[in-house]
């Protein structure tokens, strides 16, 4: 059974006002999960920054094939149809994503994206 995620990613912030890279970057870890059916699994997200609000971290789940679907939009925030399997949790700039009881069907690709304010700008990971 796969989890996978984008491993050892440096992402950039796109500043949407002024059109402007900022040096921010998120981190996931590991770059691959393995867990037994029944077992659990657990994501790691670190952003160099804070994150606004201490909670504005959220995690995308996409299948083979099928475009990102949305899972959690804030830290605590479940999107409706997101199994109770899934928890997020953290805040600032470290974050988790933990699957328990694992199934068949949560082999995927993993994302977190991040929202920020800088330099009174507000900036999203791509």
């Amino acid at each position: 059974m796969r989890e996978s995620l984008a491993g050892a990613d440096s992402w950039t912030l796109w500043d949407i006002a002024n059109r402007k890279e900022e040096s921010v970057t998120v981190t996931q870890q590991p770059a691959a999960v393995r867990a037994g059916l029944g077992g659990s699994a657990t994501i790691n997200c670190r952003t160099s920054q804070n994150v606004y609000g201490s909670n504005r971290l959220a995690w995308y789940q996409q299948k083979d094939g099928q475009t990102p679907h949305l899972l959690f939009y804030y830290v605590g925030s479940r999107v409706s149809g997101t199994p109770n399997r899934f928890n997020d949790g953290g805040s600032n700039s470290d974050f988790t994503l933990t699957i328990s009881g694992v199934q068949a069907e949560d082999a995927a690709v993993y994302y977190c994206q991040s929202f920020h304010v800088i330099s009174s700008q507000y900036v999203f990971t791509q």
